[in-house]
């Protein structure tokens, strides 16, 4: 996550050379500025935040996450019931692609919690977009065989569900992560677990990979409601 550019301050505004006034230096959006800074630093409050609501989670960014811009368009993801093994979660930034017109005033960023799941299996997958009127709607594992994934990752910024861990570490430095191969960013809050299982499944994600993404009795369409 690249840090934004120093932006001069009043009281030190450069000279011209040979001139007694300071020069005008026009506005380049300080406070464009100054809210992502804001954000950059509230990525370590967010996955603090989400353990005290209940450790409700799912998915990362890292070695192994998000290397690309996002569109900026958010997507509903719901299953019955998620089993992962290897599990990792830490909060982190997204970027949208330069001049996007999702950015509004968030400075074409988006705070998310990301998680990361070496092997994980979803019953009843569903994924709906919003596109204005209509929704692009994805089905896939709701017969006898599960969806799979292998480093899985999503971003996010809702999360629901009834969740269990097992051998759950709360508290780690997001770089020294080691249950699903993914490291985050050195001083930032993180948690890991061997073991996940998160029953009715919702979330809200910007962004998501997998190394195998397997979606038996998959099914693609148009649908006036979404997930």
């Amino acid at each position: 996550m690249a840090s934004s550019p120093d932006v001069p301050s009043a009281g030190n505004i450069p000279e011209n050379p040979g001139s007694d006034t300071p020069s005008e230096v026009p506005d380049t959006g300080g406070e464009r500025r100054g809210r992502v800074r804001a954000r950059r630093a509230a990525v370590m409050a967010v996955p603090a935040t989400l353990i005290a609501a209940g450790l409700a989670v799912l998915t990362a960014q890292g070695a192994l996450g998000v290397q690309f811009a996002i569109s900026g368009m958010p997507f509903t993801v719901t299953a019955t019931e998620l089993n992962g093994t290897g599990f990792e979660q830490f909060g982190a930034l997204d970027n949208m692609a330069d001049g996007s017109p999702n950015a509004g005033d968030t400075g074409g960023q988006v705070l998310v919690v990301t998680s990361a799941i070496k092997s994980a299996t979803l019953t009843k997958l569903c994924q709906s977009v919003d596109l204005g009127g209509t929704n692009l709607l994805i089905t896939a594992g709701g017969g006898k065989d599960k969806v799979s994934a292998t480093d899985l990752t999503t971003d996010s910024t809702v999360l629901s569900g009834n969740a269990a861990f097992n051998h759950i570490e709360i508290g780690n430095d997001a770089s020294t992560l080691d249950k699903a191969g993914v490291k985050g960013p050195l001083g930032v809050f993180s948690q890991q677990a061997d073991t996940v299982r998160i029953a009715d499944l919702r979330q809200t994600n910007y962004a998501t990979t997998a190394g195998v993404f397997k979606l038996p009795g998959l099914h693609l369409g148009f649908s006036d409601k979404g997930c």
